[in-house]
């Protein structure tokens, strides 16, 4: 089992609803935050092209954070979710500082913390937040490893690239081009 993201760059609208969804069904502190949207412009004028995604962990398969954390609170559980146990966290950042996607941040108790793809919500068969609150339906979640997942479906299918490939951390963020 392998759980990965698919986000269609071409339906998504940059609205909030995963980032709000985020921070309410995990109780995230005020002002800081799981995922976010990133809008990037690309061109110059008249000939301009928008392209707006939603970003968080990548939940890698080669992970740094994981490698890099002295004390072992960044983890993998299964289904390669990428953890941090809070009470193991000693806070040092060297997680922060391997990511290359810019996707963990220090909680104002002095632990890291990052999505979790809302793992407690996928044990009881449940899509993470951000992908059940979705308007435009543009992101898509599953098993990689079944190829008749929607997520692995979708990902066979249709263009897609990641970032930041050159990192080499393989993620399991698909967006959709």
């Amino acid at each position: 089992m392998r759980y990965a993201m698919a986000i269609d760059t071409k339906k998504c609208v940059g609205c909030s609803d995963c980032v709000i969804a985020c921070q309410t069904e995990n109780n995230v502190p005020i002002g800081y935050a799981r995922d976010w949207i990133v809008e990037l412009t690309e061109g110059s004028y008249p000939n301009l092209s928008l392209e707006i995604r939603s970003e968080r962990c990548n939940h890698c398969d080669n992970t740094p954070c994981v490698r890099t954390c002295p004390t072992g609170a960044s983890h993998i559980i299964e289904g390669g979710i990428v953890k941090v146990t809070h009470s193991e966290c000693i806070g040092c950042g060297a997680c922060i500082q391997s990511c290359p996607y810019d996707a963990r941040y220090t909680h104002p108790d002095g632990y890291v913390d990052k999505c979790t793809f809302c793992d407690h919500r996928v044990a009881n068969g449940q899509d993470p937040a951000c992908v059940s609150v979705c308007p435009t339906k543009c992101m898509y979640f599953g098993d990689m490893d079944d190829s008749n997942s929607e997520v692995a479906k979708i990902v066979a299918n249709r263009k897609w690239k990641s970032l930041a490939p050159e990192a080499g951390t393989l993620p399991q963020i698909f967006y959709l081009v």
